[in-house]
Formats: C-alpha cells, sequence, structure tokens
C-alpha cells in the first residue's frame, strides 16, 4: 500500500524520484514501472496489478459521462518504467496537465500514489482544512470511525 508523503524536485528532463518504500510496493504490484494518468489536477500513479483491475472496471463504462471518463483518463495513460536510479519520465503533457516544474510531492493513497505540484498540494491541504469545517464533512469523516 502506498502511504506517506515525500517532497522532491523534478529534473528538467521531466524525471522524478520514486521513494524506495514505493518502489517495493510497485516490484510487488506486477513489475517495473506504474501507470500513471490524470486526474483532480494532480496525476496518478498505479502499479501495472491494479491498473489492469481498473481497466477492467472502466470496460463496462456505457453511459455518456463515463466514456467521456474513459477517453480522458485511458486516452491520458503512460506507462512509466522505473531507471535504476529509481526515476520515472512524466511525459511532458502529463507534467503539463498538472503543472509540474520543479517542486512537486509524492503522495500515497493507499491503492496509488498522486503527483502534485508543491504549489497545488499545500493549496489542495488548506481547501480541505477549510472543508474540515463543514459539519457535514465532519459527519461522514466521523462516520468511518475517525
Amino acid at each position: 500500500m502506498f502511504r506517506s508523503s515525500s517532497f522532491h524536485t523534478i529534473d528538467p528532463k521531466g524525471r522524478i524520484i520514486i521513494p524506495a518504500r514505493f518502489r517495493d510496493h510497485i516490484r510487488a504490484g506486477g513489475g517495473e514501472g506504474v501507470m500513471i494518468s490524470n486526474m483532480d489536477g494532480a496525476l496518478y500513479g498505479y502499479t501495472l496489478n491494479e491498473w489492469f483491475a481498473i481497466e477492467k472496471k472502466i470496460l463496462s463504462a456505457k453511459t455518456r459521462h463515463m466514456r467521456q471518463f474513459k477517453r480522458f483518463f485511458l486516452g491520458n495513460a503512460c506507462e512509466c518504467s522505473c531507471d535504476k536510479q529509481g526515476r520515472i519520465l512524466i511525459p511532458p503533457s502529463l507534467r503539463e496537465y498538472a503543472g509540474l516544474e520543479k517542486e512537486i510531492v509524492l503522495v500515497g493513497v493507499l491503492d496509488h500514489f498522486e503527483i502534485w505540484s508543491r504549489e497545488e498540494w499545500d493549496a489542495e491541504n488548506q481547501l480541505m482544512e477549510k472543508e474540515m469545517e463543514n459539519e457535514e464533512v465532519r459527519e461522514e469523516i466521523a462516520s468511518l470511525g475517525l
């Protein structure tokens, strides 16, 4: 499972270091690389096994909105292999989508990890802090036993 956050930089070629604790999970998940796609202004990284399970779920999408989502999510996906230094190369189109320029954050979200620009990650955290003041949000979180 992917957990915790790591602060890194993306190099001028678009490579990012995958933390060792994430690489172990990636290898256990079916290979030496990940599938990366875009969502919510960030990039989502999945092990190959998890990605194949997602594709099976998405395959049954029949509504117009789900077909659009399928095009967006699968059409922008890219397989990224880890090199010997534990880096992956993020394609330019995905870097542009997520606004990845220098400082980035890798965030473990159990079944996947997310890659955010540091600026967007900080804004997302501030938004969540505000959202947690909302009673409905607090009740939903409390329903998890937290």
